[in-house]
């Protein structure tokens, strides 16, 4: 079993890359969803928050939300160290338990889609590091189409390390500066490399 580590900032077009590759075939484990699931109601999670960061950020269904927790921790680094600290071993937790899953049940190909898998140590859970890029523009761009204002978004690139940081930690680096049709060319080829490489 061959497994791909997808990464980039945000308006890379990460997702699109790990979208393409489920579409080939692949199990793409996101984990930005796992993180949301480790924290539902009633979870190990759900109260280790609760208890670093007050019931104010507990919403009237019991759910942790988001935005307040954001509000709580965006601009304030301490806060997102220890939010960072509670996180991710728990993510990373279940997505090794998920890995173990699918390797028993015989998958070819597993994605791991993470924002942060750089910063959180997870690079030993992959066999490749696939970092996906775009210049600013582009970035800025795409996260305006999701109705952030450029103000926004700019605040949540700078938040981010540079991909010039991340770039030599990568095993592959897809600049997606294009079209969705180039992307997926970019995206075709490398999968038939790994695809063979599985084979062998």
């Amino acid at each position: 079993m061959k497994i791909i580590g997808i990464t980039g900032n945000i308006g890379s077009g990460k997702s699109s890359v790990a979208r393409l590759m489920e579409e080939k075939g692949a199990v793409v484990i996101d984990a930005d969803k796992v993180g949301h699931e480790i924290y539902a109601p009633g979870t190990e999670g759900w109260q280790i928050l609760v208890d670093n960061f007050g019931t104010d950020i507990v919403s009237d269904s019991g759910a942790i939300d988001r935005k307040k927790l954001s509000g709580i921790v965006f601009n304030n680094p301490e806060a997102v160290a220890r939010l960072n600290q509670i996180l991710h071993p728990l993510i990373r937790r279940e997505i090794e338990k998920r890995i173990d899953s699918l390797r028993k049940k015989g998958a070819n190909i597993v994605v791991i889609e993470a924002t942060l898998l750089i910063e959180a140590g997870w690079r030993d859970m992959v066999d490749e590091l696939w970092l996906v890029t775009a210049p600013v523009e582009i970035s800025i761009a795409r996260l305006k189409s999701r109705g952030l204002s450029e103000a926004e978004a700019l605040a949540r690139l700078a938040a981010q390390p540079p991909p010039e940081k991340k770039a030599h930690f990568a095993t592959v680096v897809i600049n997606n500066d294009g079209s969705l049709d180039a992307l997926k060319k970019k995206v075709d080829s490398l999968w038939d490399k790994i695809h063979n490489e599985c084979k062998t």
